[in-house]
Parts: structure tokens; C-alpha cells; sequence
């Protein structure tokens, strides 16, 4: 960028001075650590950091919560899975039980079948 007013090293070391001397002005008018204003300030960020840090654990928990609810269910659908496997074993065997029975019943009456032919 080019400069509009070329000056000398005698004006470029007077507006630095005048630029520092502008930034220590406003630096001594900033607000001091114990200004009220800032203690105001500060407080309203803890405060801010403390509810963030309140709903942080109160997500956790929920999370927690959530997970033991989750834990539970599938808890109870292995559980309820396992049980009707169970009662299905158990129909099989007695379906099988029942159907061995009735191959007796029908051998048993081919057989008798098979007697009174002969006599």
C-alpha cells in the first residue's frame, strides 16, 4: 500500500510515540481486577460455568439412567427369549412323545389286525 504523505524519520517517530502514548492512556483507563463492574462480570461467568457444569451432570446422570433402563430390557427380553425357547422344547418333546405314541397305537393295532387274520 502505498503511503499518501511521505515524512521523515523525525514524523514516523513522533507518531509512534503519539500511538504509544494513545495506548497506555486507554490502558489506564481500563477497568481495574477490583472494579465492581468487573467482579460483576466475573461472577456472572462463574455463575455461567457452574449452571454448565450443573446440566453436564444432570446429562450423566440421565445417561446413566438410560443405560441401565436399556440394561434391564435386554436383561428381560434374553430372559423372556429363553423361556419360550424353553416352552418350545418342551411342546417338541411332548409333541414327539405324542407322536411315538400314536406309531405304538397304530403298530400295536396292525399287529392285533395281523393276529385276527391268522385265527
Amino acid at each position: 500500500m502505498k503511503h499518501l504523505k511521505q515524512g521523515d524519520f523525525d514524523e514516523r517517530r513522533k507518531a509512534a510515540a503519539e500511538a504509544k502514548k494513545k495506548l497506555l492512556e486507554k490502558l489506564k483507563t481500563a477497568p481495574k481486577a477490583d472494579d465492581p463492574e468487573v467482579a460483576a462480570r466475573r461472577a456472572e461467568r462463574v455463575a455461567i460455568a457452574e449452571a454448565r457444569e450443573a446440566r453436564r451432570v444432570e446429562r450423566e446422570a440421565a445417561k446413566q439412567v438410560e443405560a441401565e433402563r436399556l440394561r434391564l430390557e435386554e436383561a428381560a427380553r434374553i430372559e423372556a427369549e429363553a423361556a419360550q425357547a424353553a416352552a418350545d422344547a418342551e411342546a417338541a418333546r411332548i409333541r414327539d412323545i405324542e407322536e411315538a405314541a400314536a406309531r405304538k397305537a397304530e403298530r400295536d393295532r396292525r399287529y392285533a389286525a395281523r393276529k385276527n387274520r391268522k385265527n
